[in-house]
């Protein structure tokens, strides 16, 4: 499976412009990809104002990314705000080709930003069958949650979109190989750059890391698009040689 990372500048709470920045990275794109990864929040940045940014599933961003994926006969994933029955919520949304859609209200809300007085907060992972890989997309503060991440349903991708600061991108670069490690999976973290009207600092390291912990994609930091694939078999044999996930603690949350 072939995958592209759109490691971007968010404009501030104006989902048209960066509908526009990011409609232009994707058409852009001259190979063929299967799976296109977009930032958390890739409308409006990391806002506690929910209200001037909040859509819909039935508004303007779900249906340009139906269509954009449909365009480009890849699936397209990223996370955005969404209101719903009088909440707001992060909410993850896997785009296929097809038309259909996949979503994930992030789990784990960032308090020290106040996020949790604001959205509404997840209950359930989300697995996504897709090009023959199952995989976990999850959202940004996730990443420092390995219990709710443990591969206990034998994916074989881990994704993390995130708005991550530079004042904190040290934490960023080894859970995310911990968790490939620990989840003898593919892990994915798509960052933004930049600053933000709150003065926060983002420096990307977008990247892709293998279920041994080398990098298919080094850490990033400049605004671009980064490619690889992603080897179904290669991972499936690497599991049965080393056996690690056959020892896993079982638990419930």
């Amino acid at each position: 499976m072939k995958i592209a990372l759109i490691q971007a500048p968010l404009f501030w709470e104006n989902p048209k412009l960066n509908r526009d920045y990011f409609e232009e990275k994707i058409i852009a794109i001259s190979e063929n990809v299967d799976l296109i990864v977009l930032p958390e929040m890739f409308t409006s940045g990391f806002t506690m104002n929910p209200k001037s940014v909040a859509e819909t599933m039935q508004g303007d961003t779900i249906l340009w990314l139906k269509n954009l994926a449909k365009a480009k006969n890849a699936a397209i994933t990223g996370s955005l705000v969404i209101e719903e029955n009088g909440h707001f919520f992060n909410r993850l949304v896997f785009v296929f080709p097809s038309g259909e859609i996949q979503k994930y209200d992030k789990k784990h809300l960032f308090t020290l930003a106040g996020e949790d007085q604001i959205y509404t907060s997840g209950t359930q992972k989300l697995l996504v069958e897709y090009k023959g890989f199952k995989i976990c997309p999850l959202i940004c503060y996730d990443l420092r949650f390995p219990v709710f991440a443990r591969n206990t349903e034998d994916y074989d991708v881990l994704i993390y979109v995130a708005n991550w600061p530079k004042i904190r991108i040290n934490s960023w670069d080894s859970l995310l190989k911990a968790r490939a490690i620990e989840n003898m999976c593919y892990t994915i973290g798509v960052n933004r750059i930049g600053e933000d009207a709150n003065q926060h600092e983002y420096i990307g390291h977008s990247q892709v890391v293998d279920f041994l912990g080398n990098y298919n994609i080094e850490p990033q930091e400049t605004e671009g698009v980064f490619m690889t694939n992603l080897d179904k078999n290669l991972l499936l044999e690497t599991r049965q040689k080393f056996g690690f996930l056959n020892d896993r603690d079982v638990f419930k949350l």
